[in-house]
């Protein structure tokens, strides 16, 4: 008798749970958010003024530049390549150094023409064979008041990389009036 009181309690408790888990169910407002369906509806498009006007001035510097990407040609000093002989204002040049001997360790120094007569270092760039018999880097020449380059007519010019602690013939290029698009060229002195 006391197996079937207690399967009777058992029972009675579950029904009891069942009929409020019901009730609780019914009674409890829905945590579900109704979305509008986008998906067949057209996307207006809507006018910024500023983005507009962002959008012009790129247009216009990239209408008034005389940028054109030249071809690679990958002038050759020894174990040195650079990737031009000419640049644009604002465009990378691309040093690739490959089969170095484990004995060569140096820099290469970046000069900028200062007048017909005259050079100054811009950059210096290490090298050690021991570590790296190949390796690629790159700088890009920039209006900066630091170095004493305060405007575009700086940077113009005959550049040359001078491969210190080698006897590898030095690489010049030169960088022109062409000017990358996006380019902040703005005097700073």
């Amino acid at each position: 008798m006391k197996n079937s009181s207690v399967i009777g309690i058992i029972g009675g408790i579950a029904v009891i749970v069942i009929v409020l888990g019901i009730v609780l169910t019914f009674n409890q407002e829905s945590d579900v958010i109704k979305v509008e369906d986008v998906f067949d509806k057209e996307i207006q498009p809507v006018e910024v003024p500023e983005i507009q006007e962002k959008l012009d001035e790129i247009k216009k510097i990239a209408d008034e530049s005389e940028y054109i990407n030249l071809p690679r040609e990958w002038i050759t000093s020894g174990p040195f390549q650079i990737d031009r002989s000419k640049y644009a204002i604002g465009e990378s040049i691309f040093i690739r150094m490959g089969g170095m001997d484990e004995n060569e360790k140096g820099q290469i120094a970046v000069f900028r023409q200062l007048n017909s007569t005259h050079q100054t270092v811009y950059h210096t760039i290490s090298f050690d064979g021991k570590d790296k018999s190949a390796s690629n880097t790159y700088f890009t020449p920039q209006i900066l008041k630091s170095k004493g380059i305060c405007s575009i007519d700086d940077l113009m010019g005959k550049w040359t990389l001078v491969f210190r602690g080698t006897n590898y013939s030095n690489l010049d290029f030169e960088i022109d009036e062409r000017v990358l698009p996006g380019t902040n060229i703005e005097t700073v002195c």
